[in-house]
C-alpha cells in the first residue's frame, strides 16, 4: 500500500529536520569564519600586507583535499567550496585595504 500524499512521511521528516539544523549550522560557523577573516583583513590593511596569499590558499585547499578524502566527501568539490570562500574574502581584504 502506497502513503497517501495526505499523510506526513515522518521518516522524509526527520531526515529533512536533521538536513535543516545542518544548514543552519553551516550558516553560523560561515558567520563566524567570516568574522574572523574580516578581522585578519583589517590586520592586513593596518600592516599593509597583500590581501591575498597564495601560499597558504595552497596549503589550505591541500589541507581541506585530504580531509574531505578522509571524510568520504568528493575532493573536488570541497575544493571549490573553499575556493568561493577564499575568494570572497580576498575580495572583503581588498576592500578593507581601500579605506
Amino acid at each position: 500500500m502506497t502513503q497517501q500524499a495526505s499523510e506526513p512521511d515522518q521518516t522524509l521528516a526527520t531526515y529533512r529536520k536533521s538536513i535543516d539544523n545542518i544548514d543552519a549550522a553551516l550558516v553560523h560557523i560561515l558567520a563566524e569564519r567570516f568574522r574572523i577573516t574580516k578581522a585578519v583583513g583589517e590586520y592586513k590593511a593596518r600592516q599593509t600586507l597583500p590581501p591575498a596569499d597564495p601560499g597558504r590558499e595552497r596549503e589550505q585547499i591541500a589541507r581541506l583535499r585530504r580531509l574531505a578524502e578522509d571524510a568520504e566527501l568528493d575532493p573536488a568539490f570541497s575544493e571549490k567550496f573553499l575556493r568561493f570562500i577564499i575568494d570572497e574574502v580576498i575580495r572583503h581584504h581588498e576592500r578593507a585595504q581601500e579605506r
